[in-house]
């Protein structure tokens, strides 16, 4: 029997100019960053985009909910998730060296009741039955060492993501590289969720773009939106007044 063979990881490296430190796969394109004096912020303008599914649900109901990372980058979104949140929080990440870099030089606590990293495949693991129907929060970004395009963004990958979900979760996805195609990668989504299900925000202008897909389509009112950023940005300190300037239904 053929044995499968282990995939080669890519080095991990750490750059920092004194206000941000940056995390690399053995290149120079920048997997995730953290701010010195500010490591539990989250420091990237995509990344915080990452989060508009705050806008969706009852800032009071955050503290009880799950929030799941598919590929940790500098762990931004799960510290933030963990300690800034409150959230019950688990990470997914293939690479060990990513982990223990995380640890060493960008704040990541260890495992604990809120919090727990694992060592895996993503697109196996979130097959996993205990994970079915749990997840609230759900953050999509991963990308191999030359950040081309998404590793995994297939109609199926996104059903499985679906799945995680509970009625009212939502998953973010992080749609950037010089070989994917946004248009693609949207309609695989709309495969899995329904095109009424999708918001997008306009790219960021390094060419990050976000999108959110809903298990169970919302259309809240302008008013309600704004009152949910305006209670985001009070409670938690993201520029969530200025996302709905650049948020929109994509049906």
């Amino acid at each position: 029997m053929a044995m499968r063979r282990a995939p080669v990881l890519p080095e991990v490296s750490v750059s920092d100019d004194g206000v941000l430190r940056h995390l690399h796969l053995g290149t120079p394109w920048i997997q995730g960053s953290m701010r010195v004096d500010a490591p539990f912020d989250i420091a990237l303008e995509y990344v915080q985009r990452m989060m508009a599914w705050l806008l969706f649900v009852e800032p009071d109901s955050v503290g009880a909910r799950r929030a799941m990372q598919l590929g940790l980058g500098a762990g931004a979104i799960t510290k933030f998730c963990a300690r800034r949140l409150r959230m019950r929080t688990t990470a997914i990440e293939l690479n060990p060296q990513v982990v223990s870099v995380c640890r060493s030089w960008f704040k990541l606590p260890p495992d604990g009741p809120r919090l727990a990293v694992v060592l895996g495949d993503a697109g196996e693991e979130i097959r996993r039955p205990q994970h079915l129907g749990t997840i609230d929060a759900l953050a999509v970004d991963m990308y191999d060492d030359d950040a081309a395009a998404p590793v995994l963004d297939s109609a199926a990958f996104y059903a499985d993501c679906r799945a995680l979900l509970t009625d009212d979760g939502c998953m973010t996805v992080n749609l950037f590289g010089r070989t994917s195609h946004f248009e693609q990668s949207l309609a695989r989504m709309a495969q899995a969720f329904g095109a009424e299900a999708l918001w997008a925000f306009k790219p960021t202008r390094e060419g990050n773009t976000v999108v959110l897909a809903q298990r169970t389509p919302q259309s809240p009112g302008r008013a309600l939106l704004q009152e949910r950023a305006d209670a985001v940005q009070q409670r938690w300190g993201l520029p969530a007044r200025k996302w709905l300037r650049t948020f929109k239904p994509v049906a």
